[in-house]
């Protein structure tokens, strides 16, 4: 696209980030609504995914140091419900060989 302004990598987020940042300092998640949370965790969700398929994976799906493995499998187990998925299901593609 000839002409297009790309945004600065921090605007692509950055909001957001801030945002969950402040509510978790204060002890206070739901300074972010549901709504917003879902709208957010729905992109990241399919644009991970899209990236993991094509010709350039990205490297990490999260920086590991930054959340804790209780955070992830409350994450995690809550997108294989919503998916409607059981963990057999889970397990053929997590065993599934990479590109």
């Amino acid at each position: 696209m000839t002409g297009s302004v790309q945004p600065d990598a921090h605007s692509l987020g950055g909001d957001f980030v801030d945002a969950a940042e402040r509510a978790l300092a204060s002890g206070q998640p739901g300074q972010v609504s549901d709504a917003e949370l879902e709208r957010v965790m729905t992109a990241a969700v399919r644009l991970y995914a899209a990236k993991a398929e094509s010709d350039k994976p990205p490297v990490q799906a999260i920086t590991p140091s930054a959340v804790t493995p209780t955070e992830i499998v409350v994450t995690v187990s809550d997108l294989i419900r919503a998916a409607g998925l059981n963990l057999w299901d889970v397990s053929m593609w997590f065993n599934r060989t990479k590109r």
